[in-house]
Formats: C-alpha cells, sequence, structure tokens
C-alpha cells in the first residue's frame, strides 16, 4: 500500500480552529508539513498557529467563511502567493443541525447545505487548477456517517453530507488520469465542539453536547487515523467507535436500520 511522505508538503485545513481541524493541523505540523489554517475565528487560529509552529517552520493562518462564498477567489489568490502551491486540501469545516424538519425554515436548510457543501466545492474548484497544472495533488473531504445514511434531527446536514459523498465520488473517477487522489472521510461520534455549535430551526446555537457526542472518540485519535489515511492514499475510511456499526446495518438490514433510527430523539 501506497505511504506518501508529509513532509515539506503544502497542506490547507478548513476548519482548522478547532476540533477535528485543530488535532489535523497538529498531527500534520509533526509531520513537518507546511500548513495554511483556515476558519473565521483568527483569534483562535492564532493559537493553533503557536502550537504548530512548534514542529514545523511553516503556518499560515486565513479566516474563511464557507457561506461567503464571494470572498473565497480573493482569499485563494493571496493564499496561494504566499504559499506557492498545494499539494492537499483538506475540507473539514462544517456546521451540524438539531432541528426536526417540520420545525425547520427552508432558509435554515439553505444555510446548512452552503456551509457544509457549496462552500466546500467553491474552494475545491478555485483550488483544483493549481493541482491539474502541477500534475499533482490529494482532496480529503471531511464528511459524516449521517451521509451514508439518514438520521432524525439532522435532516439538512445529512442531506448536505449525502451530497459531499455523491460530488467527490464523481470527483475521484474524474480526476483519475489527472494524478490527483480524493479520500472520503466519515467521521462518527468525535468529542468536539460540533453539537454545542449546531443551528436550531431558529437559526440559534443549540448549545448543548449530545450524550454521544460527550462519550465519543478524543479528536486527536481521529486526526491521527486520518493522517493514516492520506498517507495509504485511501478512497474511503469511517472513523468512529460502535456507531459505525449504523453504517453496516443501514447498508444489509435496512429494516433493523428503520427500527433503531427511529428510536432516537436527539
Amino acid at each position: 500500500m501506497a505511504m506518501q511522505t508529509l513532509k515539506d508538503k503544502k497542506i490547507w485545513i478548513t476548519g482548522a480552529s478547532s476540533g477535528i481541524g485543530e488535532a489535523l493541523a497538529l498531527e500534520l505540523a509533526r509531520a513537518g508539513a507546511h500548513l495554511v489554517l483556515m476558519s473565521r475565528n483568527r483569534d483562535r487560529l492564532e493559537q493553533v498557529r503557536k502550537a504548530c509552529l512548534e514542529y514545523t517552520s511553516v503556518c499560515l493562518v486565513q479566516p474563511l467563511d464557507l457561506s461567503r462564498p464571494d470572498t473565497m477567489d480573493e482569499m485563494v489568490t493571496r493564499a496561494m502567493k504566499q504559499m506557492g502551491g498545494i499539494d492537499i486540501l483538506i475540507n473539514n469545516a462544517g456546521q451540524s443541525q438539531r432541528s426536526l424538519a417540520k420545525e425547520t425554515p427552508v432558509d435554515i436548510d439553505r444555510k446548512i447545505m452552503e456551509v457544509n457543501f457549496f462552500g466546500v466545492i467553491k474552494l475545491t474548484k478555485l483550488l483544483l487548477p493549481y493541482m491539474l497544472k502541477q500534475g499533482s495533488g490529494h482532496i480529503v473531504a471531511v464528511s459524516s456517517i449521517t451521509g451514508k445514511f439518514g438520521f432524525p434531527w439532522r435532516t439538512a446536514y445529512s442531506a448536505a453530507k449525502h451530497a459531499v459523498q455523491g460530488f467527490f465520488e464523481s470527483l475521484r473517477a474524474e480526476l483519475k488520469e489527472d494524478n490527483i487522489k480524493v479520500t472520503i472521510v466519515s467521521p462518527g461520534r468525535i468529542k468536539t465542539n460540533i453539537s454545542l455549535n449546531a443551528i436550531t430551526g431558529s437559526g440559534t446555537p443549540y448549545n448543548k453536547m449530545d450524550s454521544g457526542q460527550a462519550g465519543g472518540m478524543l479528536p486527536e485519535h481521529c486526526a491521527r487515523k486520518i493522517v493514516k489515511s492520506i498517507r495509504q492514499e485511501r478512497k474511503e475510511v469511517l472513523v468512529g467507535n460502535q456507531e459505525l456499526l449504523m453504517v453496516y446495518i443501514h447498508r444489509f438490514w435496512p429494516g433493523l436500520y428503520h427500527r433503531l433510527v427511529t428510536k432516537i430523539n436527539n
């Protein structure tokens, strides 16, 4: 199995200010990668950058709001001038949801789709030409196991992650002859603030830690598994604990999946 080195690779990470993104930044910094850290929170990014510079000599901070695609073109041009290239793009940023479909206005659905799908593919399409020009690259899409099956209270989020799955599976096939790899990562329960920062049907933060989230895999462990999958140039990887069984239950025993998922109320 291929094991690519990450030392001196130019790697861009979205959602790098906390959670999985922050853990990825530190793990990749330890591997000697040159990093561009992106998220909406510049102050937190600066803190992550400071930690990363203990291990790597290059770590840039670039504020990025995936819900504002009009700002991306200038940001990419500016960051490319600073970095001089890109080897790996990790699309990690996203926002979850905690609301019933019947209580969620369409504008909230659109907001979830903008951040988790349209913003992701806009950034990917802006950086893809640079990879095509240099004749190599690796795109990593951090999806979710809810991109594999539907889940209550997350209708728009699950829909966006299904869209991510379909887009990047298709993109992988299209880029086969261009020496650009695509890895889709589907995490399960990871102990991050994703449920705290999820939005409700009213557009306000959910501000609660899900019990499953609280007992989930640590983001540092998740990051190590993702980095390993990048080194191995894996096409797909599931990351999590026992909740990953639902992927296989949905695939092979859909009746049992339906009985289980309808009992979930948060």
